[in-house]
């Protein structure tokens, strides 16, 4: 027989205490008056790192690293574009907070300062009778069956905490290596090799790259970006303007991947007029009428055209009314023809009113800019990479080619309707990032001086690795019948963990448990409030997840102010529901908390 309600202290753990688990602490906090009864909760933050800024943002990290957005363009704060049922609670942006001028990329610990500040203050928000402890340990797997308490346990404790609800807001997870991976290293270790798997870089050790070593790269992303700052700055080299001074101590990275290119800048310049009107031709009643179909969808075929329609006319919206000299028509025609008209009819309709084919929004060509180009030596390819960088930086600095911000405001709608899809899979994740996640303007501009300087050397689009002749050698198609060999090889990018290759054994026991995962591996739940779905679709009561390691995974924990936040919906939605259930009439069983006495807060 459960006791009164009066009586019971509930009990809430959450796996993981970095951004997204304060992002939930914070609606909690803002919920809790609406929705919970007062008559006390225990939370309990379980992670290895320091709650706020987790692993990712922690303060032991080179200063050297930045963020990748601008200062002004990161909140972790609601505002009243965020679609959710609870209350908005403003607060500054990190500029805002850090005094910093707005335009600046923040080095990542003192965005790591920050996220601590806000966790203090969610902490701080809560009503009374709530109380936060944080148990600095990794959680190693759940028990406990749907209608009763779960019982969390913690490396290096014989104790569970027991929890009426968990919720898991993991971030991003380590994995054990795939096939290939495990063959490099294989090849490696028995030739003698350097091979360094995906992983952060930040935690990578990158000691056994020796100088003027011969170092082939596959990645040309962020982890890259990160790797070049800590293998050159990172090893007492410098710039002066735009030449960078060596110090001796760098290897040389011959760097390649799909594209063969880095990704796009980041845009220098802010926004000006009205925006564009979206969501247009992508929403939520096209979400719905997808998730409605009984035979389910498929992205190629039903998805993308709906995205590069919704693209096409934030491009053509901004083209038309910031810049109308460079247009034959105006925009109310050609806009009622757009919304009409098919791919092909869309295709001759804006070659008829854009006279210039640099105004046109091509996908394609953004997606894969070196398909079809050959170069007929290495040296030759330096220079066509480098003319490629270094327009690109002109244009995204330039607010003559503002539709390029507009498509920035697009692609973030977008991915507000993909996260009510779930798993779209790996394709769109890559697309989105060249275009609306690439580097700051200033790491281009650092990397064509490296380039220059012989530290950095392109390989081409299509870069395939293979293990040969005792040593690493790499070839792309944009340079036939060249090879580069090397006896050191890095995988620039992040893992991708699978429920059932990931390092966190938690996950590996939840998924052996009964936990759905979906076709690429990610954590199947309910999109409605982050509920974990059993392999017959049915939500847990007592257990849920958020975060990328899930098919409901949003664009970042934190977001740039004014942009509807996914992540803080999302948020929302499962603090609202984890306090309707812990105000249920009868009330969670009271139980002695053996942990409580561990680092509370």
């Amino acid at each position: 027989m459960s006791r009164p309600a009066q009586t019971a202290r509930a009990s809430l753990v959450v796996v993981g205490a970095g951004p997204r688990g304060t992002g939930l602490l914070e609606r909690v906090a803002a919920n809790a008056p609406e929705l919970y009864d007062g008559r006390g909760l225990d939370i309990h933050l379980v992670d290895p790192h320091p709650p706020g800024a987790g692993r990712v943002w922690r303060a032991r990290q080179s200063p050297l690293l930045w963020m990748n957005s601008h200062a002004e363009d990161v909140t972790v704060f609601t505002d009243d574009t965020v679609d959710m049922a609870g209350p908005v609670r403003p607060g500054p942006t990190l500029h805002e907070w850090a005094a910093l001028d707005g335009r600046t990329f923040a080095d990542r610990r003192t965005q790591g300062a920050y996220l601590r500040w806000a966790y203090q203050r969610a902490v701080a928000g809560l009503p009374p009778g709530v109380v936060v402890y944080h148990h600095a340990r990794r959680a190693l797997r759940v028990e406990g069956t749907r209608k009763e308490r779960q019982r969390v346990w913690l490396d290096g404790r014989d104790t569970p905490l027991p929890a009426d609800l968990v919720v898991l807001t993991l971030g991003h997870l380590d994995a054990e290596p795939d096939d290939e991976q495990r063959e490099l290293s294989a090849y490696a270790r028995a030739h003698g090799l350097v091979h360094l798997p995906p992983d952060f870089t930040a935690d990578s050790d990158l000691s056994a790259l020796r100088p003027g070593e011969p170092v082939l790269v596959r990645g040309l992303g962020l982890a890259f970006v990160d790797l070049m700052v800590l293998l050159t700055e990172g090893r007492g080299g410098r710039y002066d303007g735009d030449t960078y001074v060596p110090s001796g101590r760098e290897p040389v990275l011959y760097v390649g991947s799909r594209r063969g290119v880095p990704y796009h800048s980041k845009i220098g310049y802010g926004w000006t007029g009205d925006r564009p009107p979206l969501p247009r031709f992508f929403g939520p009643a096209e979400t719905k009428a997808l998730l409605a179909r009984p035979d389910g969808y498929d992205f190629r075929r039903d998805v993308w055209p709906l995205i590069d329609k919704e693209l096409g006319f934030a491009h053509y919206h901004r083209l038309f009314t910031a810049h109308p000299e460079r247009v034959r028509t105006d925009w109310t025609g050609f806009e009622a023809r757009y919304a009409a008209a098919g791919p092909d009819e869309r295709a001759a309709l804006v070659a008829a009113a854009v006279p210039d084919p640099a105004d046109r929004l091509d996908l394609a060509a953004l997606d894969r800019p070196l398909d079809a180009v050959r170069y007929g030596s290495h040296a030759e390819l330096q220079e066509g990479v480098r003319r490629h960088v270094e327009a690109d930086l002109r244009r995204r600095h330039d607010p003559a080619h503002s539709p390029d911000l507009a498509v920035f405001l697009g692609l973030l709608s977008v991915y507000g309707q993909l996260v009510r899809l779930g798993d779209v899979g790996g394709w769109w994740h890559g697309f989105f990032s060249l275009l609306a996640s690439g580097p700051p303007g200033p790491r281009l501009r650092q990397l064509l001086a490296l380039s220059r300087a012989g530290v950095v050397r392109f390989l081409g689009a299509g870069t395939t690795v293979t293990a040969e002749g005792g040593v690493f050698r790499a070839t792309s198609a944009t340079v036939p019948g060249a090879a580069v060999e090397a006896r050191a090889l890095v995988e620039a990018r992040l893992p991708h963990p699978t429920v059932e290759r990931a390092r966190d054994p938690l996950l590996r026991a939840l998924h052996a448990d009964g936990a759905a995962a979906t076709p690429d591996g990610l954590l199947a739940v309910d999109r409605a409030d982050g509920r974990v779905l059993d392999r017959a679709g049915r939500p847990h009561p007592r257990r849920f997840a958020l975060g990328p390691h899930t098919d409901a995974r949003g664009a970042g924990a934190f977001t740039r102010p004014r942009t509807g936040g996914a992540a803080f919906r999302q948020n929302d939605a499962t603090a609202r529901a984890v306090l309707t259930f812990l105000r249920a009439p009868e009330g969670p069983a009271p139980t002695h908390h053996p942990l409580l006495g561990e680092s509370a807060r």
